[in-house]
């Protein structure tokens, strides 16, 4: 999640000033970038537990010996270290139950993310290991109750924390249990946008598939494939999922904002502190009737701080976040970047991305978001499965990369990235099936293998 405390301090006095702040994004496609945010479990080398803030060789001091290191500064919470930035617009930060977050600078092509990655890893290498941690990326944790994980002390994540049961079944589960993987791109125009957004909803059940990385609940399978993805279909459903406004006639900047001035609100941040205003509604806000600030008038700081608080398969800020993918092995969480710059990166396979979904009815969409979490790639799609979808979508992101022509030293462009996924499409077995083999044969019956095998 992002750090909340944007300085704009303008006043909103239209809808159309939160469409202009979306619009703000837009860039021509020489400038476009690719940003990728991913998140790993912490555990503890020798028991395997989750660990805590406090504890010592915990995730406060996992943060001090990164700050240590040297490049990085603190993001405090009420003097509590709860993330790093970097120079160039990276940083490491927290999810609630410990989750350590890269949350990747916006780079020039994909050979960028896979050296910053590279380098977090080789990081992570140089420092867990002394204070006793390993971390596995996985899209839920394998083996820990609710009641196992920590949560790290960030104001933010208290309110969430009592909000969650009220709006759902599983958001706590949401905060502590899930890592995901997403990754950000750019737009250039409005009708750019658009576009962008509706291929991406679509088909972010044929992502979810493709990533499928967490089939085990607390030291069992759990009949799913990504419990991740379960997860969230009763996880505040008023802020997450696919909206039905993406797809209606006449979305744009506008219609997004008015979608999420609908999302009920979490809290305001004033001087470094978080204000509860769960339950509560920004237009309100916006009017100078928010109960718990009368008078008070959102800025458009509030607005990009509520729009961190909307949690949609697809999300818009002043770049689009394509987020519906459990966190996995590091060449996986390259395929995600991949998969997505190569359909929304060259305009032939943007349209041909179009015009593969196009016969997708919102309803239909929804069908398969709801089916993937229990039967992943093999879920029925067309006369076919979502196998074969991947393969045509596949294909497509190849041709854009191709298109791209970014080539490394080497001179290699960016489709090799993309090998996972066409391994995938062709039949290999997806991340939560490779697990489940490995669970009924190698491992007989015993979860915590997973650790070492899934550790970056």
């Amino acid at each position: 999640m992002s750090n909340p405390g944007d300085a704009d301090d303008r006043p909103i006095t239209d809808i159309r000033d939160l469409a202009a702040y979306f619009s703000s994004g837009a860039k021509p496609p020489a400038q476009w970038t690719i940003g990728t945010e991913h998140e790993a479990f912490g555990f503890g080398l020798s028991s395997f537990a989750p660990p805590s803030y406090e504890q010592k060789g915990g995730i406060g001091e996992l943060l001090a010996a990164f700050q240590a290191a040297g490049g990085l500064s603190p993001i405090l919470d009420h003097g509590n270290t709860i993330g790093l930035k970097g120079e160039g617009g990276a940083s490491l930060s927290l999810e609630p139950g410990g989750q350590f977050e890269l949350s990747g600078a916006m780079l020039a092509d994909l050979h960028a993310t896979k050296a910053e990655l590279d380098g977090h890893i080789a990081r992570l290498h140089a420092i867990a290991p002394g204070l006793g941690l390993g971390f596995a990326t996985l899209g839920f944790h394998p083996t820990a109750t609710r009641a196992d994980m920590p949560f790290m002390p960030k104001g933010r994540y208290k309110i969430m924390r009592a909000y969650m049961p009220k709006v759902g079944t599983r958001g706590l589960d949401m905060m502590l249990r899930t890592c995901t993987v997403q990754v950000n791109l750019d737009f250039c125009s409005e009708a750019n946008m658009v576009s962008k957004m509706r291929v991406a909803s679509a088909l972010q059940p044929l992502a979810t598939a493709l990533f499928a990385n967490s089939p085990f609940y607390e030291g069992k399978p759990n009949g799913l494939l990504s419990n991740r993805a379960q997860v969230w279909t009763d996880t505040d459903n008023a802020r997450s999922g696919i909206p039905a406004a993406v797809f209606e006639p006449g979305f744009g900047f506008e219609a997004y904002a008015n979608w999420l001035l609908d999302v009920p609100m979490y809290f305001v941040y004033r001087s470094g502190e978080f204000i509860d205003t769960a339950g509560a509604s920004f237009r309100d806000f916006m009017a100078g009737k928010l109960p718990a600030l009368p008078g008070i008038h959102a800025t458009l700081g509030d607005f990009a701080d509520h729009c961190t608080t909307a949690f949609p398969d697809v999300r818009l800020k002043k770049y689009i976040e394509t987020r519906g993918a459990d966190a996995g092995r590091p060449e996986m969480m390259l395929a995600q970047s991949a998969l997505w710059t190569g359909i929304f990166y060259d305009p032939a396979a943007l349209a041909a991305a179009e015009a593969l979904v196009k016969h997708l009815t919102y309803a239909e969409i929804l069908a398969l978001r709801a089916a993937v979490p229990v039967s992943g790639i093999n879920t029925r799609y067309g006369a076919g499965t979502l196998r074969d979808l991947a393969r045509e979508a596949v294909a497509i992101a190849r041709d854009g990369l191709k298109n791209r022509a970014r080539k490394n030293a080497a001179g290699e462009d960016e489709q090799a990235y993309l090998a996972p996924l066409a391994e995938i499409a062709a039949g290999a077995p997806t991340q939560a099936e490779h697990w489940l083999e490995r669970y009924h044969g190698a491992w007989g019956g015993d979860v915590t293998r997973i650790f070492a095998e899934a550790a970056l």
